[in-house]
């Protein structure tokens, strides 16, 4: 089967590409390094030729709000062009809990984004993963000085980038879902236990604050961002991921 894989060098689409790849599969990573940019659509149609499936895990550079306006060309242009190119499955990644938080305008950019593929006419699948654990060090960064880190007691069941590869791959080259699939860690941790977990980890000796105002997730309330009943539940652990 040969599967376009839109934003497929970077952290999930390059795993992506090597598990279909290893399993026999035609996966094509395409990237704006690679001559394909979604937002403007070059190379689009050229990354699409002979594919029977298209994953996208493009993203814009930033949360900021500019997000809805990329999320809707983007998917707006990829709709357009796979009819033209009879892509039979479309496959998107999306954010477990992301129509639960209206207060991100990065969320409702991926609602936004999730809504468009419905009402497209091509047969798709969403899947919606928890937090990676990649991105963690990039949360901790917002908020952090020399001394301390703030970040608010949210509770979080972060999953490892591997295990979202796994599941984008399975679901790819299976039938269209027409619906969500949700994949998460097996563990809920506060997002301020995870800095304190990672700083231990590597010795850094800063401390970490609890500030339930402080970040983009402090928005995040209750089990919002928790997998909830019918979830794939991964089996990597942090602490496991952390001693790799």
């Amino acid at each position: 089967m040969k599967i376009a894989v839109m934003g497929g060098t970077g952290l999930i689409g390059a795993r992506v590409v090597d598990i279909l790849n290893a399993e026999g599969h035609e996966a094509v990573p395409h990237a704006r390094s690679t001559g394909m940019d979604l937002l403007s659509g070059k190379g689009l149609a050229e990354a699409l030729a002979g594919a029977e499936v298209v994953v996208n895990l493009t993203k814009p550079e930033t949360f900021g709000d500019d997000s809805p306006a990329f999320f809707q060309a983007t998917m707006e242009n990829l709709l357009e062009a796979t009819g033209t190119a009879g892509v039979g499955h479309v496959v998107i990644l999306s954010i477990v809990g992301v129509d639960l938080v209206p207060d991100l305008v990065y969320y409702r950019a991926k609602v936004l984004e999730e809504d468009i593929l419905k009402a497209g006419p091509v047969p798709y699948s969403i899947v919606r993963a928890t937090q990676f654990f990649e991105f963690i060090d990039t949360v901790m960064s917002w908020n952090a000085d020399e001394h301390t880190v703030r970040l608010p007691g949210t509770l979080m069941q972060p999953i490892a980038a591997d295990d979202v590869a796994r599941v984008v791959a399975d679901v790819s080259v299976g039938a269209p879902l027409y619906g969500t699939r949700d994949i998460a860690g097996p563990e809920v941790i506060p997002l301020d236990e995870l800095g304190r977990i990672i700083l231990a980890a590597r010795g850094d000796r800063r401390t970490v604050v609890t500030d339930d105002s402080a970040g983009m997730y402090a928005a995040a309330q209750g089990d919002t961002l928790l997998a909830k009943d019918g979830a794939v539940i991964a089996t990597t652990t942090y602490r496991e991921w952390l001693a790799r």
